[in-house]
């Protein structure tokens, strides 16, 4: 699919040179940058976001507890 954007001049140039030293298309450079930025921010899984329920994490089996007694014990550690 054909899409069209809007790269400062500083940036084409840099996508020139980078195409001359690696042989690649402009192109094939953004077809590579753009898999590179989905790869890096699609993979974040729910323990990225839910820290607290993170295995392997100091706070041994968090997530079978009463949401209560969790939430207790993450605020006590606010206060130490």
């Amino acid at each position: 699919m054909r899409i069209t954007i809007d790269l400062p001049d500083s940036q084409i140039k840099a996508l020139r040179e980078i195409g001359l030293r690696r042989n690649m298309s402009r192109a094939a450079l953004v077809r590579e940058a753009v898999a590179e930025f989905v790869a890096t921010r699609t993979n974040v899984n729910a323990t990225a976001a839910f820290g607290a329920w993170a295995r392997g994490r100091r706070r041994k089996n968090i997530a079978k507890r009463d949401g209560v007694a969790v939430q207790r014990t993450l605020r006590a550690e606010w206060d130490s």
